[in-house]
């Protein structure tokens, strides 16, 4: 039987590295069996907004913690940096927590792009950038001395010098049916997010991921199938209900967020919508045998690895909680 893993969404855009830190090590505690944190130079709101930088914080995390499996849900190795930075510096973190770093890949978002005085690029062009760095990445984690010469980076007898035995996973992030093939082409996992209807990961993003697998000769059994669930839970429902306010931005709709590159227009653009609309990317609840069953469909969909997003401001209150009364349903169910 597959093993069930479920892990906690250390929210970058919310909180300083310092509370970060604090939240991620209580939730190893509490008994949560990764840990992952999103690299943004910008956050979704301007005013209480946050964004520590992964690489960094996550060396801290690897020396503070012994047991979760840490790593990015995601990170963009394509334009802020170049695929060569990456590796090195995931190299390094695998050789600080042998066995329990995962290099989670996405093609990106304008707002942590844009700013930097980069041009956007077309989705077509990111994929085919992030397909590359993969190959990249890969490439010096394997050999010595790397001459590429790819359409968007080179590197000229380029060496990591201190990398694990094993290689880092990579974990590949997707929304859309054809970065969902490259995942099951190249990837060592899948990324997803919840809440878009069971429809869309049943009919559209396993089939396309089996395909992907099915290219490189392989099964999407062989990946571990990753998604973030935005869940918030408390025993007070209306304060689970008044905490999704903080990421309204995930209940705007691509047409109204697209090309939005400014942490103040998008709060702004968030601020407006009201609660019945903002809870509407979140599985609210204050029954704990009620939120289990919800998140357990995922596994039912096949799914493996559960992350678990929650937005309230006092991450402590949700670890208590969700630790000692979720978490111990889900492990049973997992027969753990």
């Amino acid at each position: 039987m597959t093993r069930i893993r479920f892990g906690y969404k250390a929210s970058a855009e919310q909180f300083s590295p310092a509370d970060l830190l604090q939240f991620a090590v209580a939730a190893e505690r509490a008994g949560f069996d990764s840990v992952f944190t999103s690299d943004h130079l910008q956050p979704w709101r301007h005013h209480g907004g946050h964004a520590p930088a992964a690489l960094p914080w996550l060396g801290a995390l690897a020396a503070s913690t012994s047991a979760v499996h840490i790593g990015t849900s995601v990170l963009t190795p394509t334009l802020r940096y170049h695929p060569a930075v990456i590796a090195q510096a995931f190299a390094t973190l695998g050789l600080l927590a042998p066995g329990r770093v995962i290099l989670g890949l996405g093609t990106g978002e304008s707002m942590n792009e844009a700013p930097l005085g980069r041009a956007w690029p077309s989705g077509r062009e990111r994929l085919d950038r992030l397909r590359e760095a993969v190959e990249l990445i890969r490439a010096l984690w394997e050999r010595e001395r790397v001459t590429f010469e790819g359409e968007y980076y080179r590197t000229d007898r380029a060496t990591v010098y201190d990398r694990p035995e094993v290689p880092v996973p990579i974990y590949l992030a997707a929304s859309g049916p054809r970065a969902t093939r490259s995942a099951g082409e190249l990837g060592d996992g899948f990324i997803t997010t919840s809440g878009k209807g069971a429809g869309l990961y049943t009919g559209t993003l396993l089939p396309a991921l089996a395909e992907g697998a099915a290219a490189a000769g392989r099964s999407a059994a062989d990946l571990d199938l990753m998604m973030e669930v935005k869940v918030s839970f408390d025993p007070d429902l209306s304060h689970a209900r008044e905490a999704t306010r903080y990421w309204g931005a995930l209940a705007l709709s691509p047409e109204e967020k697209t090309g939005v590159s400014d942490p103040v227009e998008m709060e702004r653009l968030a601020d407006a919508l009201p609660t019945e609309r903002t809870v509407t990317r979140w599985i609210v609840s204050n029954d704990p045998e009620h939120l289990a069953e919800q998140i357990w469909s995922y596994v039912d969909m096949g799914f493996t690895h559960l992350v678990f997003h929650d937005p309230d401001p006092d991450q402590h209150r949700f670890l208590d909680a969700f630790g000692s009364r979720v978490l111990p349903l889900l492990h049973a169910r997992a027969g753990r």
